[in-house]
């Protein structure tokens, strides 16, 4: 009995490691595919955002998780910090969604005025941020 169940196993474990390699193989192959349509279709404005929006999500990761490891101490300088990142984040997707040349119709002011939506946000953000630090 136990020989004819190890053989089973035997003969099932290289089908399931042939499925894992392909899956493996097809999920890279859509994110190479990804990337590469990202790099030939995607304006440099929209990338800046998309580095941007990257350098605050992880930033806000960054902080979250130092104050799991090391505590919450100065609470209000953690939280505004925290808002602060979360907050540049949904600003900045806002800036991509206005920049975006396919949601043009949508939006019927000039990249300018997106951008200085964006920044006049900001400054707004940060005086309430500081405000709060205390």
């Amino acid at each position: 009995m136990t020989k004819s169940a190890s053989k089973t196993v035997t003969k099932s474990a290289p089908k399931e490691v042939q499925k894992n390699a392909t899956a493996a193989t097809e999920f890279g192959q859509i994110v190479s595919k990804f990337f590469e349509d990202y790099h030939k279709s995607t304006p440099v404005k929209l990338k800046a955002v998309d580095a941007y929006l990257g350098y605050t999500f992880f930033t806000g990761v960054i902080q979250f998780v130092y104050c799991c490891l090391v505590g919450t101490f100065p609470f209000n300088a953690f939280l505004s910090g925290f808002i602060s990142c979360v907050t540049s984040f949904v600003l900045g997707v806002s800036l991509r969604l206005q920049l975006n040349p396919e949601n043009k119709d949508q939006f019927q002011w000039s990249d300018e005025r997106a951008f200085g939506d964006f920044l006049f946000a900001h400054f707004v953000l940060h005086l309430v941020v500081m405000n709060f630090i205390g």
